[in-house]
């Protein structure tokens, strides 16, 4: 299972929130799903959990990077966020399970009744990179998201209304 990445929780909280462990992680990270403020879609082969797309509202993931930068432009704010990890195993990268994972996200972000989604993912410019916290551009725009802005050296700000 991806249990390094289930437990985080820099994007549910500021850092005056942080606990800095595992431990503490683990319980807040509990805690926020039983208080149904925490959601993610997961992807799974057979009974483990492979990948997984955390969503929400600006609410519940206050926390994302460039956020000063973000707010100063922003016009009007999301009904949700898929703004953390997308986490794949590294065994199953690079076979599709992102854009499921995203895809995923999106179907239950409608199945709550929808609204406008905002996600950050890298702009790559096409080039590979090693690590990405949340999927590509491109990966977003064939998803439907169109590009709004960039936000920081290498993401962007992108949205898609989801019926």
């Amino acid at each position: 299972m991806c249990s390094v990445a289930v437990w985080c929780t820099w994007f549910h909280t500021f850092h005056g929130e942080k606990t800095f462990t595992a431990e503490g992680n683990r319980a807040l990270k509990k805690r926020l799903v039983e208080e149904g403020r925490a959601h993610a879609a997961l992807v799974f082969d057979g009974d483990e959990a492979v990948a997984w797309c955390q969503y929400g509202t600006p609410e519940e993931l206050p926390n994302i990077h460039h956020r000063k930068e973000y707010e100063a432009a922003l016009d009007k704010p999301p009904d949700y966020r898929i703004t953390t990890c997308i986490f794949v195993d590294k065994k199953y990268r690079r076979k599709g399970v992102t854009a499921a994972a995203l895809r995923g996200a999106v179907d239950l972000i409608a199945h709550a009744g929808g609204g406008v989604v905002e996600g950050y993912p890298h702009d790559t410019g096409g080039q590979k990179v090693s690590v990405l916290y949340n999927g590509t551009r491109s990966l977003y725009e064939r998803a439907g998201f169109s590009y709004l802005r960039p936000k920081g050296k290498r993401n962007c700000v992108m949205r898609r209304v989801v019926p």
